[in-house]
This record gives C-alpha cells, sequence and structure tokens, in this order.
C-alpha cells in the first residue's frame, strides 16, 4: 500500500492556502498552519484586485522620477520612516537596477507567463466553495488627472498588449457612464477588461480555506517554529506551542515572515515588507461599481461586501514597525477631498505587509539545502492575483511533475549568482 504523502504549509494568507488546495488535490494530507484566524492577512488589506496585467515591475521609470517628490512629501502615495534607511538602502539600490528597458521586458514577460493562468487556476478552487459570487465579473477602470498621466502609462501599456493584455483608453463621457459617481471629475483613464475584483478580501481567503477543511485538511491555529530535519530533508515542522508534525513536505508561504527559515533554507533573499494601508467605509453612501485606480492619487476604491475599501498608500517603515495609520487617514482625507459626500462613520483602518522583492517577481522555487522544501513568498501586490497559479505550479514540484511554465525567473538564488535569472 502506497503511503499517504504528508505536506505542512507554513502561512495561511492567500498564497498558503492555494499551495495546501492544490497539494490535495495531489492526495497530499495536508496541515495549514497559522496564528491568525482565516482571511486575516496581507491580502485581506489590498485591493483586491485580479491584476493580470500588472506586470510591469514597481521600479519602472516614470515611478523612479516621482519617488522623490513623494518621499518629501509625506502625504504622498509613498513613504519611508527615517529609521528605515540604513535597512533599505541595499533593497532599493537592486530596485532601481531593475528599472532599464531590457529588465522592465524581461521581467514582465516572466510575469505574464503566470498571470496568463490565473482564472483556470482559480476556478478549479472556487469550484469548491459555495459561494459563486466570490469572484466579480466587471473590469477594473484607472483615472488620471491630466493627458499628461495617461501618456507617461502609454509605453506601458503597448507593452501589455504586445504580451496579450487589453485595455481601453476612456475619456469623460465613458468614465461618466461607468462610474456616475465620478462625473465631471475625470477626463482621462483606461479599462481593464482583463482585471476584476473579488467582493471581500477576507470572505475570499476563509471561503478558500473553508473548502480545504471540507476536503480532510487541517488548519493549526499557531505559529511554526522551526523546520525539522534528518539525513539532508526536512522531516517536519516544530510549533511554537511545543507540538510537531511529521512532513514529507513543507512549503514555506509566509510572506515577511518567510525570513526566519532562510538560513534552514540556506538561501540569502533581499525580501522586505512594504507597508500597504487601507481605509473601510462600512456604510459609505457613494456607490461604485467598478473597482477604480486613481493615479495620480496614489490609491484605489474597491467595493466590496463588508463596505467601500479605499487603499494603496505604501510606507518603508522597517522590520517590526508599529503600524502609522496616520497613512490611512491621509488617503481617507484625499478621498473626501474628491468625494465629500464619503460617509466615514464607523470606518476602520487596517495595514498589510506586502513581501517585495527588488524585481518585484516572486519565488517559486525548490531548497538546494533541503530538497523537500519548497518555498512561495514575495509576491508583492500580487498576492491575491497569484495565489491559484503559485498553489499549482508548488503541487508540481511536490509530485516532480515538470511544470507547465518556465518558473526559472522565480529562482530563490537568483539574488545570489548576479540576478541573471
Amino acid at each position: 500500500m502506497v503511503k499517504q504523502q504528508q505536506s505542512v504549509v507554513i502561512g495561511g494568507g492567500i498564497v498558503g492556502v492555494c499551495c495546501a488546495l492544490y497539494l490535495q488535490k495531489e492526495g497530499h494530507q495536508v496541515w495549514l498552519i497559522d496564528p491568525a484566524a482565516p482571511g486575516d492577512s496581507t491580502a485581506k488589506w489590498s485591493c483586491g484586485q485580479m491584476a493580470v496585467s500588472e506586470i510591469i515591475p514597481l521600479s519602472k521609470p516614470g515611478i523612479l522620477k516621482r519617488i522623490p517628490g513623494w518621499m518629501l512629501d509625506q502625504t504622498g502615495p509613498l513613504a519611508l520612516r527615517p529609521a528605515a534607511i540604513p535597512a533599505i538602502l541595499p533593497w532599493f539600490l537592486r530596485f532601481v537596477a531593475n528599472a532599464r528597458h531590457s529588465r522592465i521586458e524581461s521581467i514582465a514577460q516572466a510575469m505574464a507567463s503566470l498571470t496568463h493562468q490565473v482564472y483556470p487556476d482559480f476556478a478549479s478552487l472556487l469550484a469548491l466553495c459555495p459561494d459563486k459570487t466570490l469572484l466579480g465579473q466587471r473590469p477594473v477602470i484607472e483615472v488620471f488627472d491630466t493627458p499628461r498621466g495617461l501618456a507617461a502609462e502609454r509605453e506601458h501599456l503597448e507593452l501589455r498588449e504586445q504580451l496579450g493584455f487589453r485595455a481601453e483608453t476612456l475619456g469623460a463621457d465613458d468614465i461618466a457612464a461607468l462610474e456616475p459617481a465620478l462625473a465631471g471629475k475625470f477626463s482621462h483613464g483606461v479599462l481593464f477588461p482583463d482585471w476584476c475584483a473579488v467582493s471581500d478580501t477576507k470572505g475570499f481567503i476563509a471561503a478558500l480555506t473553508d473548502a480545504f477543511v471540507q476536503q480532510g485538511g487541517t488548519r493549526i491555529d499557531s505559529e511554526a517554529d522551526r523546520i525539522l530535519e534528518a539525513n539532508g530533508l526536512a522531516n517536519g515542522v516544530l510549533l511554537r506551542d511545543g507540538r510537531s508534525l511529521p512532513a514529507d513536505h513543507v512549503v514555506v508561504a509566509a510572506g515577511t515572515g518567510s525570513r526566519r527559515f532562510f538560513s534552514t533554507l540556506g538561501v540569502r533573499v533581499p525580501l522586505t515588507g512594504i507597508s500597504g494601508y487601507q481605509a473601510l467605509l462600512p456604510q459609505p453612501e457613494v456607490e461604485f461599481r467598478h473597482s477604480v485606480i486613481y493615479a495620480d492619487g496614489g490609491f484605489c476604491f474597491t467595493p466590496m461586501t463588508r463596505g467601500l475599501q479605499i487603499g494603496g498608500t505604501i510606507e518603508f517603515a522597517g522590520a517590526d514597525a508599529k503600524p502609522n495609520f496616520k497613512r490611512a487617514e491621509i488617503i481617507l482625507q484625499k478621498a473626501r477631498k474628491l468625494l465629500p459626500q464619503l460617509n466615514d462613520t464607523a470606518k476602520e483602518f487596517g495595514v498589510g505587509h506586502r513581501p517585495f522583492l527588488p524585481d518585484t517577481k516572486p519565488i517559486i522555487d525548490r531548497s538546494r539545502r533541503l530538497s523537500n522544501v519548497l518555498m512561495a513568498f514575495g509576491h508583492g501586490q500580487l498576492g491575491l492575483t497569484l495565489g491559484a497559479t503559485t498553489g499549482r505550479l508548488i503541487a508540481d514540484l511536490a509530485v516532480q511533475r515538470p511544470t507547465a511554465q518556465d518558473i526559472t525567473p522565480f529562482s530563490a538564488y537568483r539574488f545570489m549568482e548576479g540576478d541573471r535569472t
């Protein structure tokens, strides 16, 4: 009789739960470890978009030119705490190095190979969930204050089109028809027909977690302390509460929390957490029909079942820094300036620590030190988008099946080998 494979997934956010579900599809008995409640993760405090053509690295030249001004203006969409500068400087130099045109094209091509698979990869997981409205059907809109902002994006819109993604230019009448709340406020925009948004980021992850449990998985509300090993392989995971779980395979998918396992994995990865702030308005009294990115404002509006979520401002705060919810208040002030009728009664602020790598590509790889440990972290702002695709690829690695997409660009060792991938 063939022994059932046992897998432990460290990290119960969107990437972790998708890895767990895909391992279940391979017949594995799976334990999912996370001390937080299901859905209470970084992706909860995201814009909730399936941003399938958001394949241009964050270091694109248009952004780099604006960063100095944003940093001088602490009300801007990007902030840097002075205490974080020494630690973030080496990371930032690597980040800037990816602004070369050749690097941007290479990164975009690699990311597109993953994002083209997002919807079919999620379909098989969402089929396990009773709620068929978890993933919305309406496209996403981006609006600009001036034609200059749209023109600055033209080159990157063309690259997206070359890689198989669509975008439609919008004028004032188009924007007003799609979003009456914004009528007369914007004359320049883009519609992304390939994108959509989830109805509730927290509920989306919680529903997938419920499906995992219903399929026979076990979610453990604890923290992984360390990966146990013997004879050159991982053989279990020790929990913070002293329990240990046996494992034939271990998946590290803990976002920024993955860093504490790097020495065990034998990797040196410049993973940093960038804080993304959100404001949730349970009764906004303004209707949005689509998720709308306000490019020049540096934030977006996303209608969800639990209210209107407004967010996107980011902050380099340093490891273990306490949240600065003044950043969320700044977002809300800007939103009220645009839409004075917003009702912010019973507002809720939140922060998610986006796990970013300098080239904004995730890590989807196998540890060379412990070959039965797999790595799935560093998705930046695309954790929600790439969760299912990452899960499928991790399952392929676990059963030693050739992956349908080339995952060489997502190697954990690219930073240790001159970034040649």
